[in-house]
C-alpha cells in the first residue's frame, strides 16, 4: 500500500480543516474525504472502505458512538480514532468499547497524532505482510479435561467475528474429538477424507470440504467418524493439509489431543503460537512444567508459547506470580471461571457468546482474539483478574516454596 486512505468526520469546520492540514504533512496519508455530518461520513466510509477514520464526538455523542460501533462491526479492518474536547473517563471508555482504537483529545497534540498514525501505519503494513500466509494457533495441554476444546471453539468463533477474515477450526483429536459436538454441526466431510484426496488439494476443494459455520467466515475441519480412520492419518498428511490451509485461511485454530504423538508434534511445529492451557493447582502446574521443558528441547521460542490459565478465580491460595516464578514463564492470558455459562454452552452446542454475550467469559474470548491478532483495541484488564485479591506478599513465600518443592526445582 503506497498511501493510506483516510476519512475525517467533524462538525466543526476549523477543527476538521486543522486536522486535515496536519495529516497532509504525512506523505503516506491520502485524505479521500472529510465531512461535517455523521451520517454522510458514515455512508462514505461504507462505500470507500478507508483504512483509517477520525471521528469527532462533540456534536452528538450517542449517534457518534452508534456509528463507531456500526463501522467496527461492518468494516473490521478500519482503524478508528475518536476525537473530542471531552476527555472524561466515561467518554473514553464508551469510545473504546464501541470499537475505537485510540482516543485523541482536542485541541490536537501534534505528537499524539503522529504517534497514532505511526502505530496505525505499522499495523496496516504488518497485516498486509501477514495476509499471504495464515497464522496457526494450536491449543494444547498434556492433561485432559482442562478445557482445550472450549477454548479452541470459542476462540475460533471470536476470531471470525472480530477480524471478518476466513478462519478455520481443526479438530486434531483424531479419536476423541468434540468440536462438532461443541458447535452442534454434522459435517459432510472430515480430515480423513481430505487426507485421502491430497492430489485434489487446492483452495476450492478445501472450502467445499470444510463445514461452514452458520453465517460466519468460520470453516470447521472435523475429526474422523471412526476411530480406525484416525490411526490411518499420518503426520505427513497433516503437514500437507495445514500447509495448504495457511494459503486459504487467515487464521487456523487447532484443537489437539493430550498426547505428544507425531501428529500433535506436527501441528505444534507448524504453529505460530501455542496456547498452553493450565490451571492454578499443583498437578496442572507440574504438567505445564513438563510441556515447557519439552518445548525448550524442541527449540520453540518463548514468544511462541503462550501460557493460558483456564478457570481462573481470584483469591486462590496459589497466585499468578507464584505460577510464573515456578515455571519461569509469564502468563499470557487468564480465562475466568464461569462454570454455568460454559456448561450451558457445551450442552446446547452453542458458542459462549450466544449463551450470554454480556458475561465476563464471553468478553474475555473476544479480547483474547483481539490481542492475538492485534486487529482491534484491547479494552482493559483481563476479565476476572482482580489482582488486588490474589494474595499478599506475606502469603506468597510459603506457597511458592511448596510449589518449587513439589516440582523439584
Amino acid at each position: 500500500m503506497d498511501v493510506i486512505p483516510v476519512i475525517i468526520i467533524d462538525s466543526d469546520d476549523n477543527s476538521r480543516y486543522g486536522l486535515k492540514t496536519k495529516l497532509e504533512d504525512y506523505s503516506y496519508v491520502n485524505i479521500i474525504g472529510h465531512y461535517n455530518n455523521l451520517m454522510t461520513g458514515y455512508n462514505a466510509i461504507m462505500q470507500e472502505k478507508p483504512a483509517i477514520v477520525f471521528i469527532d464526538l462533540s456534536e452528538n455523542v450517542d449517534l457518534a458512538l452508534e456509528i463507531i460501533e456500526k463501522i467496527f462491526l461492518q468494516h473490521r479492518s478500519c482503524i478508528l480514532f475518536v476525537t473530542s474536547f471531552d476527555t472524561s473517563p466515561d467518554i473514553v471508555i464508551k469510545s473504546l468499547k464501541a470499537g475505537a482504537r485510540e482516543f485523541l483529545s482536542k485541541p490536537y497534540n501534534s505528537q499524539e497524532v503522529s504517534n497514532a498514525l505511526e502505530k496505525a501505519k505499522s499495523l496496516i503494513l504488518t497485516e498486509l505482510e501477514d495476509s499471504s500466509s495464515g497464522k496457526i494457533f494450536t491449543v494444547f495441554s498434556n492433561k485432559g479435561g482442562i478445557g482445550k476444546t472450549t477454548i479452541a471453539s470459542n476462540l475460533a468463533v471470536c476470531l471470525a467475528e472480530t477480524t471478518g477474515k476466513r478462519v478455520a477450526l481443526v479438530d486434531l483429536n483424531l479419536q476423541l474429538g468434540d468440536v462438532t459436538t461443541f458447535l452442534d454441526i454434522t459435517p459432510s466431510f472430515d480430515i480423513a477424507y481430505i487426507a485421502s484426496h491430497l492430489n485434489r488439494l487446492d483452495e476450492q476443494f478445501m472450502l467445499s470440504s470444510l463445514e461452514k459455520y452458520k453465517d460466519k467466515e468460520l470453516y470447521i475441519l472435523a475429526d474422523p467418524p471412526y476411530l480406525e480412520q484416525g490411526e490411518d492419518i499420518t503426520a505427513e498428511q497433516i503437514s500437507s493439509v495445514l500447509t495448504m490451509m495457511k494459503s486459504v485461511f487467515s487464521y487456523i485454530v487447532i484443537d489437539t489431543s493430550s498426547s505428544f504423538d507425531s501428529k500433535t508434534l506436527c501441528s505444534l511445529d507448524l504453529s505460530d503460537s501455542i496456547l498452553l492451557v493450565s490451571m492454578i493447582n499443583l498437578p496442572s502446574i507440574r504438567n505445564s512444567q513438563r510441556c515447557l521443558d519439552l518445548f525448550n528441547r524442541l527449540d520453540y521460542g518463548k514468544k511462541k508459547i503462550k501460557l493460558v490459565i483456564n478457570r481462573y478465580m481470584p483469591n486462590e491460595e496459589i497466585t499468578v506470580e507464584d505460577v510464573e516464578e515456578a515455571l519461569g514463564h509469564s502468563i499470557y492470558w487468564k480465562i475466568p471461571n464461569n462454570y454455568f455459562t460454559v456448561m450451558s454452552s457445551i450442552n446446547r452446542g452453542l458458542p459462549i457468546s450466544k449463551i450470554d454475550a454480556s458475561s465476563n467469559i464471553s468478553q474475555n474470548f473476544y479480547d483474547l482474539s483481539a490481542l492475538m491478532t492485534n486487529s482491534v483495541q484491547f479494552k482493559g484488564k483481563i476479565a476476572g483478574a482482580d489482582e488486588s485479591s490474589q494474595g499478599s506478599s506475606l502469603d506468597k513465600i510459603p506457597v511458592i516454596g511448596s510449589i518449587l518443592k513439589a516440582l523439584k526445582i
